[in-house]
């Protein structure tokens, strides 16, 4: 728990004081953010204000996490790094695009190919060491089963776990994406999902398998240093929030949106809540299904169904201020959190 305290406290403070370092470095250099021509008419007092701001969360992050370790002599885990590893991967892709758009003065940055298999090589490597690395109880980061609230089912085998993963990083990683379409929206949804997964790795480590057999013990190899690592990342969220709030005086860009959509599926690969994830980051889901739903709608009959896809960006269209609407999907996040969590905590009870 110590550690868990110490790497959120330097976490929370390196981004809540490096933002704004931050701000003045990228307006100096003129990486302000670039507005569609076709998006919202009130984005476009936006046009200018720095972005790839998703570096100083996934430094602050990473500083955060090795401090805590290094200051209470906690050992850090395989499973804790690779998670580390995919956000900072992720982020890195995320990264490339943003420059290009910068440097091009576009709005598009990475061709949608070369940007997949940027996160697709990242996927895949993670998902392969993730199989690796058994511990004394020949448990491995991630397993090869499907799991819901633990694994179930038969072993889907190693190509097809690949496969599974990529969809996963992939599909997580574009839907925060997606949402990242408001002031703090992104933010403020994520950091309710990784509060979730603190809670889901302590009670996961104090009913540990390897501690105790129970009818409802996990299989996880590492609990409470997922719990850091959520810990961490919640806290450089929280820091970067106060300066990326309506209105905001720094974007995440595709820096921030990939890496932490990379935590999120990777935590959920590692804790075996897999499909669980669905639930928790259920706003994340919706937003993404309205530009499916948009795009398969516009294709098959030639008609939309909302204003402007994703979803956010409909009610913008209906004239709901732009805070509004980040409230009240933060609370809609928020039910859904709570609805993943209290189906986790119903689960562990003996049937």
């Amino acid at each position: 728990m110590k550690t868990i305290l110490v790497s959120a406290a330097v976490s929370l403070a390196v981004a809540l004081l490096g933002t704004p370092v931050a701000i003045r470095l990228f307006a100096r250099r003129g990486y302000g953010q670039l507005i569609r021509e076709e998006g919202p008419a009130g984005h476009a007092s936006k046009r200018g204000t720095p972005t790839m701001g998703g570096t100083v969360i996934i430094v602050a992050s990473l500083i955060g996490y090795f401090a805590g370790h290094l200051t209470t002599d906690d050992a850090m885990s395989v499973s804790g790094l690779l998670v580390l590893f995919l956000m900072t991967g992720l982020g890195a892709v995320g990264f490339v695009d943003d420059f290009i758009k910068l440097y091009k003065q576009r709005s598009l940055g990475l061709r949608s190919g070369a940007k997949l298999t940027g996160q697709a090589i990242i996927g895949v490597v993670f998902a392969i060491l993730a199989l690796r690395f058994p511990d004394g109880y020949d448990l491995t980061p991630a397993s090869m089963h499907l799991s819901f609230l633990v694994d179930f089912g038969i072993s889907i085998g190693p190509v097809f776990f690949v496969v599974w993963v990529l969809a996963m990083v992939t599909g997580y990683s574009n839907a925060v994406n997606l949402t990242d379409g408001l002031d703090g929206l992104a933010t403020g949804a994520t950091i309710l999902v990784l509060a979730a997964y603190v809670i889901i790795g302590n009670w996961q480590l104090r009913n540990d398998c390897t501690n105790a057999l129970a009818p409802n013990c996990y299989d996880v190899r590492d609990p409470l240093d997922l719990a850091i690592v959520a810990a961490a990342v919640m806290a450089a969220c929280f820091g970067f929030l106060w300066w990326n709030a309506p209105p905001a005086r720094i974007f995440m860009g595709d820096t921030g949106s990939l890496a932490l959509g990379g935590v999120l599926a990777g935590l959920a690969i590692t804790t075996r809540t897999e499909l669980l994830l669905l639930i928790l980051g259920g706003l994340f889901v919706v937003i993404t299904l309205s530009v499916v739903v948009q795009v398969g709608s516009y294709k098959l009959t030639g008609r939309r169904v909302l204003r402007m896809a994703p979803l956010q960006h409909h009610f913008e269209l209906l004239g709901w201020a732009e805070t509004t609407i980040v409230v009240r999907f933060w609370l809609i996040a928020g039910m859904f959190v709570a609805l993943g969590l209290g189906i986790f905590y119903v689960g562990w009870f003996p049937k």
